[in-house]
């Protein structure tokens, strides 16, 4: 199992240091990877009274490219992780070179995490349709492969048209990892037909979700093995019901888990390096030591 750390966006602050020591902070303990969320823009909840979305004006977040291209520089081993773009409000050919220049000027150490989000406000500000986010999003990941894999594409979709066009730079092996995020229905489908890896929430049901993925792998002709795992947890109280909990992951078929630090009341950089620090040393060496 690889371990990672969620980047404390909403808490990190704007000061370049602070992000840079932190960074390192996750590579020197000996996490495998560094997950960021994304959104690009915030609601005023002052005009909207009936807001229940988790994340509002107030809430600060580093764009996750700009972030992770900046921290390419900083550290040399992390890989580095979006959980999640939120694909279907970008523009698809934008990510993709995006996506490429990062896979380049990290030397390969990143995997595309993509969502279709739930923010209308997001959708609307960037000027796309928040409706037919899902349909759509599979087209873009079919575009973005062909971005990656060839030096020029004519490609004729539902909502794309490329001419004879393409990259430069391409990817270092023409390809990136693309996990989806997400635990409806439809999303599972489309995980088991065309996902990478998998970002589904921590719930009382992902053993029979993380199934429903197998099995729908084996229906379209995919080994399930192929399909990697990510789930995403609170540091908690970093003692036996965290450590059971992870074994218990990896006992489904977890194959990746990533501990947050937001929301635990720190106050400082410091506070969120020191709690990364003890979460290794106390739950994951525990998790990593020899049966």
């Amino acid at each position: 199992m690889k371990f990672g750390i969620v980047f404390p966006q909403t808490e990190i602050g704007s000061d370049p240091d602070d992000i840079a020591k932190f960074a390192r902070a996750v590579e020197e303990a000996g996490y495998d990877h560094l997950l960021a969320y994304e959104h690009v823009l915030g609601a005023n909840t002052a005009s909207r009274p009936n807001w229940n979305g988790p994340y509002r004006l107030e809430s600060m977040f580093h764009e996750p490219f700009v972030l992770f291209g900046f921290l390419s520089a900083v550290v040399s081993q992390l890989e580095f992780v979006t959980g999640i773009v939120i694909l279907p409000q970008r523009q698809t050919a934008l990510v993709a070179k995006q996506s490429a220049c990062l896979d380049v000027i990290s030397r390969g150490r990143f995997r595309l995490g993509i969502g279709t989000g739930w923010n209308d406000v997001e959708y609307e500000a960037l000027g796309e349709n928040f409706h037919n986010r899902g349909k759509r999003s599979e087209e873009q990941i079919d575009l973005m492969r062909k971005l990656w894999s060839e030096e020029a594409i004519t490609f004729h979709g539902k909502w794309h048209t490329i001419t004879d066009a393409g990259l430069n730079p391409l990817p270092l092996k023409k390809d990136i990892s693309i996990w989806l995020g997400g635990t409806a229905p439809q999303v599972i489908d489309r995980v088991a037909r065309i996902g990478d890896g998998w970002f589904p929430f921590f719930n009382p049901n992902l053993n029979s979700q993380i199934e429903q993925v197998r099995i729908r792998a084996k229906e379209v002709g995919r080994s399930p093995d192929d399909i990697g795992i990510e789930c995403i947890l609170p540091l908690g109280e970093m003692g036996n019901r965290e450590i059971d909990r992870i074994k218990a992951c990896s006992e489904m078929g977890v194959t990746h888990l990533s501990a947050v630090t937001m929301n635990h009341g720190f106050k400082s950089v410091d506070d969120h390096i020191e709690a990364i620090k003890r979460n290794w040393e106390v739950v994951v060496s525990d998790v990593k030591q020899p049966a």
